[in-house]
């Protein structure tokens, strides 16, 4: 009897692009399974990613301001929302699979730390081989993340991939990654530099008038107006490659220096800017004081992570801890170690707990 899965799977091959990678191509996962009998392997793995504590984690890792009181700011996990749309949009445009999309665009930055590319950065500098939050991704979901089977999520090997080389702007990743992953890695950018604009204006750190014009004049001076152009010259430009017979999605020139130029632009103004620096020198305390902390009493670290510390070293171990904290659970960590507490309001309190 034919499965709803193998129907799909043939649904894919007759209304996908040819360029496309089919559900039935996948080069499979690291521990085999059996076929689900529903979904196909990418819609697993979407689920799996969704279903995921990192996945969840992810609603109070902040963007770039971190721990803002006001509701509309950016989160990590409203950033993976805003890519999976976008990069669902230019991959339904082309033809490509969009539940592969959709798993990848989920999953790209849940190893992230918290504190953003800050607290990223403390731990680059402070775990012995560095760290970098698109290799941490997949290791939490091959190794943090604990499935039915033990250790990972047993993803397929193509989400993993695209997972892995989502990052940067520039490089060529045509060689070794699907059209599917190149949309993401795309799709990330398209998403956070426009909605970082958005949020800057929001807290007054940045006004419209302060963006060169000549960006806007490309581009487009509102925040749907940019991205729509993104889009749509990606979707072009692509298919202009894919009819050429490269294995490539990318920018048109003019529009992807446009966009280079923009992310130059807000590093200079917002990212390094003075107020993200007040908020950055603090966040780099907390995490140095909390790497330091554990390093030194890696045995206060939970059960999970003392064990990865015993078997992959120290660092490693108090790295893969404090990448999954939260900002709230970060700060809550450095002030239940720091602050002084009353030991007898805590006595008081579980005694009357327990009447």
């Amino acid at each position: 009897m034919t499965t709803i899965r193998e129907k799909l799977e043939r649904m894919e091959e007759n209304y996908l692009a040819p360029y496309a990678l089919k559900s039935s191509q996948s080069k499979g996962r690291e521990r085999p399974e059996e076929p689900d009998s529903i979904r196909t392997c990418f819609m697993r793995d979407r689920d799996r990613i969704i279903h995921s504590k990192s996945f969840r984690r992810l609603k109070h890792k902040t963007q770039v301001y971190i721990s803002p009181e006001n509701d509309h700011y950016r989160t990590r996990l409203t950033h993976t929302l805003e890519v999976s749309q976008i990069s669902r949009t230019v991959g339904k445009a082309l033809g490509l699979n969009t539940d592969l999309i959709e798993a990848i665009a989920l999953g790209h930055d849940v190893g992230h730390t918290p504190f953003s590319h800050t607290g990223e950065a403390v731990l680059n500098r402070l775990l012995p081989g560095g760290f970098r939050h698109n290799e941490n991704s997949v290791r939490v979901l091959t190794h943090i993340e604990q499935g039915k089977r033990g250790s990972g999520l047993n993803l397929s090997q193509e989400t993993l991939t695209g997972i892995l080389y989502h990052s940067g702007l520039e490089k060529d990743d045509s060689g070794y990654n699907t059209l599917e992953g190149q949309v993401v890695r795309f799709a990330d950018k398209i998403a956070y530099l426009q909605h970082d604009i958005d949020d800057s204006i929001r807290a007054d750190v940045l006004r419209l008038a302060d963006i060169p014009r000549e960006y806007l004049e490309v581009l487009g001076k509102g925040h749907g107006e940019r991205i729509a152009t993104l889009v749509q010259d990606l979707v072009q430009n692509s298919s202009k490659n894919i009819n050429s017979g490269q294995h490539k999605i990318s920018l048109s020139l003019p529009v992807q220096e446009t966009l280079k130029g923009l992310r130059k632009f807000m590093f200079d103004l917002v990212y390094l800017g003075p107020l993200c620096m007040v908020e950055r020198q603090r966040a780099i305390y907390v995490v140095e004081f909390l790497f330091d902390y554990y390093v030194q009493n890696y045995e206060r670290l939970p059960a999970f992570y003392c064990k990865i510390a015993q078997d992959e070293g120290i660092e490693r171990g108090v790295a893969d801890y404090i990448s999954g904290m939260t900002d709230n659970y970060c700060i809550a960590t450095f002030e239940d170690l720091v602050i002084p507490r009353s030991y007898v309001h805590e006595i008081r309190m579980s005694r009357s707990s327990s009447l």
